[in-house]
């Protein structure tokens, strides 16, 4: 019996991890888990699986939800209490599925208690590669990627010379918008952008999906998790969603993981790595039914949030800090309806060339950064 705290758990991938932990109860169960303030969703969940530890957002949430669950479970809240589900000493694993940098503290707490980590955060890599997979190896501890295109990668090289690794191709598929020139975006609005064609998924990585940053995302996690520098790394748009990613070898052989679009495929695989395990929640894949599948390479001026990602990764330092802090803030004014959203990657640029890099910073810097970049970017939207 495998022991999860679950990190982000009533929203679309923490969800659908306990959808495989349910479909696997006799080889997984849930220690802790952390939820923000979704009481009516969280409360099936807790008198479910009956976690003996709980955190929420803030201790008004924690007040309201202590007189409806048992008293026998522990309630905490804030970032401490994720940080306590994180590292909750009879848990094996932690998946963490929290949206924003707000995870990134509790995947270091994890890994310092030796947990095994499912990572569907991507904000932990991006703002903090560097500290996060040094400490991983410094702690012996796996960081086992959850994201669709990570994990096909991760499955593209089991059993293969790493060293022989030429490329990796992370495919995307090109998101709400793939059908409009850019001219046309200038009036898109919210319920547009949140109309994604193949995956259903939270609003913030639907908005990064229309404005392709969660692929520049995407090559910055790839960069720290696989140790493969960015000249290496390809994006690739693939309208279907069958094809996850792809691995090209030294022989120019390529090796790609496919099947139809669903998380619960990588979720079930982070959780029994290295086995693989049946499931009645996932369909099979018949190429037959398919008939085409279609590869497109990504326009950088179409889609220049890719750019951005690209240089910001390459210059490291606190600049990929700075790139995810300045999208969180300019997504989260566009779901509001506040800005336009070609305004977001402008938001994005301007923070960017407003920063002087600090290399090699640490924690304290990165966090500080984060902030002072929040403020810069919400002064501008205001």
């Amino acid at each position: 019996m495998k022991k999860i705290s679950l990190l982000g758990a009533t929203g679309s991938v923490g969800t659908q991890t306990l959808e495989v932990i349910r479909e696997h109860a006799d080889q997984f169960s849930v220690a802790a888990l952390a939820f923000g303030q979704n009481i009516d969703a969280a409360l099936p969940i807790i008198h479910e699986f009956r976690p003996r530890l709980v955190s929420v957002k803030n201790k008004q949430v924690a007040d309201q939800l202590r007189i409806q669950i048992d008293s026998g479970i522990k309630l905490v809240y804030g970032v401490e209490g994720m940080i306590e589900v994180a590292s909750a000493t009879d848990s094996d694993m932690l998946v963490n599925a929290v949206l924003g940098s707000i995870g990134l503290e509790p995947t270091l707490a994890a890994i310092e208690a030796g947990k095994t980590i499912g990572l569907a955060n991507k904000e932990t890599l991006v703002t903090a590669g560097h500290i996060v997979m040094q400490r991983a190896k410094e702690s012996g501890v796996s960081v086992l990627p959850i994201d669709s295109e990570h994990s096909a990668i991760f499955q593209s090289i089991q059993g293969q010379d790493r060293s022989a690794i030429s490329k990796l191709i992370i495919t995307a598929s090109g998101g709400s918008f793939r059908d409009l020139k850019r001219e046309d975006l200038e009036k898109v609005t919210v319920n547009d952008a949140l109309k994604h064609p193949n995956w259903s998924m939270g609003a913030k990585i639907t908005i990064d999906s229309a404005t392709m940053m969660n692929k520049g995302l995407e090559v910055i996690e790839a960069h720290w998790l696989f140790h493969m520098p960015y000249e290496k790394i390809e994006t690739l748009i693939h309208r279907e969603s069958i094809v996850h990613s792809l691995v090209e070898y030294a022989d120019h052989s390529v090796m790609a993981q496919m099947g139809l679009p669903s998380m619960l495929v990588p979720i079930q695989y982070a959780l029994s790595y290295p086995s693989r395990m049946k499931s009645r929640l996932t369909k099979p894949l018949h190429l037959s039914e398919i008939g085409n599948l279609h590869f497109q390479k990504v326009d950088t001026c179409r889609y220049p949030s890719v750019s951005l990602a690209y240089q910001a990764g390459k210059e490291g330092g606190t600049m990929p800090t700075v790139l995810n802090a300045a999208n969180e803030v300019a997504v989260h004014a566009f779901l509001k309806k506040k800005i336009a959203f070609l305004d977001i990657e402008r938001y994005v640029e301007k923070a960017l060339e407003h920063h002087q890099t600090v290399h090699n910073p640490d924690l304290r810097t990165i966090e500080a950064v984060d902030k002072e970049t929040r403020v810069f970017v919400a002064d501008l939207i205001n």
